[in-house]
């Protein structure tokens, strides 16, 4: 028996499909692209179960013709492209002639067509191999293609498919990325016998806004830059509304949408002056350029592309970008250095003379004694790594990072110790510590969560809503209780205990897309170090909340009980020792 044998064509055309039918939302995808090559004004999705039961697209394109209709679920059959030049030059969304072929190999597939000068209409089925004869039906002008039962002659790759929220949900980015696509064409989705989205046929700005919201359309910056054959338009997202993760950014390339990574590196560029930390930009922008200078042929899903002249590309997208959003960051207000929340009271309670326009930490030598007489008196905590030092006024020792003297600007501790002025970040500090423990009570399997008496609750996109129904032993895990109160918002219901204090929607955010993106045992084990960093930086105290002295020295003593509490989790110092002398040097004492 000969070891190379030649495929059956139903096998060839299985192992394709793994290409280009990922799931219900790949399907979705195709075959919405098929109604938009046919000139479609109206495109209508029905789906059930989350697509696995069943993906039906219903257009008033072109339709295809009797004598056409055999090969639409025939490999590498296409009205698109003919020859070499064409595929260098494609101008439509399909044109490599398997995505049907594919579908209709792993699937229950019917494809029903009419075209405008004929009587009736016809339909086609196939199931898992080649498609029966065509027969006589009744259909608008136009095509609906049905897919049902997807995997049902695959079994093994069925079970890789995740509940029927998340495929919806899946569906639903598929649905949205094509209405974003084509806004003068009407888009209507509909699961199960509810009708989700709806959207009628508009320009631009409207679409934008019906899809991504009034929140990002209201600060969006629009774009409209053309040079040498190259047009980049429209909307950027305000540098204010930012997201946690990539879902809210669409770039399209001829109309396609597309995943690159030098259009990708060139946006970023382009907001790095005006966004800081892990916050992602939102944006839907269209590159409009030659087919010939751009080649779509790299991938059967089609999402990626690959430029002749990269570096120009790279160039216009992103000054064209940085242009739209300088105005923002050139009229941004200069940060402003009030006193923080509560310091009145401080003072009053200091019972201290200040010196007016000064920083805040000039008081009265008589005030010392009452500010610090509560720190100096408690005894320094079991295991610190304190050692006596010089002896504090009043004979106590003092411990490494002294006691506090003030809050500068809501940001910074101001500590004296033996050798003179520590200055502390207070939130880089702050997350450090919170981050070991977490680290410490995730690895004890032991994480101290407490329960909100009044639950947070905000809204959510149904990927969110997807993932908390199936990740909801591994959020127990981490210390929380997040529950659907409806398809589209969430409510918190317990957290860790030490990030109650921090910004529960967008910490629960962010361990949702950690757990979206790289799943429950990945976030779990090689990702474990980023998804605590991520929580703790939302747990950390932030800049400009004022700590009362206690809270300062408690702080402190953490710091010196916590492993590696001299950087940051992002590597930053997080405290700075300036001596006695380095100050003498400062104001020339001694000379």
């Amino acid at each position: 028996m000969p070891s190379i044998r030649i495929l059956s064509d139903t096998l060839i055309s299985q192992i394709a499909a793994g290409e280009v039918v990922e799931r219900p939302a790949s399907v979705l995808k195709e075959l919405i692209e098929n109604s938009l090559d046919a000139g479609a004004t109206e495109v209508g999705v029905s789906l059930a179960e989350g697509g696995v039961k069943q993906v039906r697209v219903t257009d008033d394109g072109r339709g295809i013709a009797e004598d056409d209709l055999p090969l639409a679920l025939a490999r590498h059959a296409t009205s698109k492209i003919a020859t070499l030049a064409d595929l260098e030059e494609v101008g439509s969304l399909g044109f490599r002639g398997e995505a049907l072929a594919s579908i209709a190999s792993v699937a229950r597939v019917s494809v029903t067509s009419r075209t405008r000068d004929a009587q009736h209409a016809w339909t086609l089925r196939a199931e898992g191999g080649p498609a029966g004869a065509a027969q006589p039906a009744a259909h608008a002008p136009g095509t609906t293609v049905q897919v049902e039962d997807l995997y049902f002659n695959t079994p093994a790759r069925r079970k890789f498919l995740k509940s029927e929220a998340t495929e919806f949900a899946h569906c639903e980015d598929a649905f949205e990325r094509a209405a974003l696509s084509r806004p003068g064409v009407g888009f209507t989705l509909r699961h199960g016998a509810r009708v989700v989205r709806n959207y009628r046929a508009s320009d631009l700005a409207r679409r934008c806004e019906a899809v991504l919201g009034a929140e990002f359309f209201a600060g969006a910056r629009e774009i409209g830059e053309a040079i040498a054959g190259l047009r980049l338009s429209g909307y950027a997202g305000s540098p204010a509304y930012t997201r946690g993760s990539r879902d809210a950014q669409y770039f399209f390339v001829n109309g396609r949408f597309v995943r690159d990574k030098l259009l990708a590196h060139a946006l970023r560029e382009a907001y790095r002056d005006v966004l800081h930390g892990d916050r992602h930009p939102a944006f839907v922008l269209y590159l409009d350029i030659d087919p010939r200078a751009v080649d779509v042929n790299v991938h059967p899903a089609k999402t990626e592309v690959r430029f002749r002249d990269s570096r120009a590309i790279h160039q216009f997208v992103f000054h064209a970008t940085a242009k739209a959003l300088a105005g923002t960051a050139a009229q941004a207000p200069v940060p402003s250095f009030a006193p923080a929340p509560g310091a009145a009271a401080r003072e009053a309670a200091y019972a201290a003379p200040r010196l007016q326009g000064t920083l805040g930490i000039a008081q009265a030598p008589a005030a010392y004694g009452a500010m610090f007489a509560e720190a100096r008196e408690a005894p320094l905590p079991p295991g610190s790594a304190a050692t006596p030092q010089e002896p504090y006024a009043g004979g106590t020792a003092v411990p490494p990072l002294g006691f506090a003297l003030a809050q500068l600007h809501g940001v910074y501790i101001l500590a004296q110790n033996a050798r003179g002025l520590v200055l502390v970040d207070m939130h880089a500090a702050h997350e450090r510590i919170v981050y070991e423990k977490l680290k410490s009570s995730l690895d004890a399997r032991s994480m101290p969560t407490q329960k909100l008496l009044i639950p947070t609750t905000f809204n959510a996109g149904g990927l969110d809503v997807a993932t908390v129904g199936e990740h909801a032993e591994t959020l127990a895990l981490l210390g929380f209780d997040i529950a659907a109160i409806s398809p589209a918002a969430l409510a918190v219901r317990a957290v860790p205990a030490m990030l109650a204090g921090g910004d529960l929607p967008a910490l629960a955010r962010s361990v949702l897309v950690e757990l979206r993106e790289y799943g429950a045992s990945r976030v779990l084990a090689e990702r474990r170090d980023e998804l605590l960093a991520g929580m703790a930086c939302h747990g950390a105290v932030r800049a400009n909340r004022a700590l009362t002295l206690h809270e300062m020295n408690a702080l402190l003593r953490e710091m010196e009980e916590t492993e590696r509490a001299g950087q940051c989790n992002h590597g930053r110092p997080t405290w700075y020792q300036m001596s006695l002398a380095d100050l003498d040097k400062l104001f020339m004492r001694g000379r």
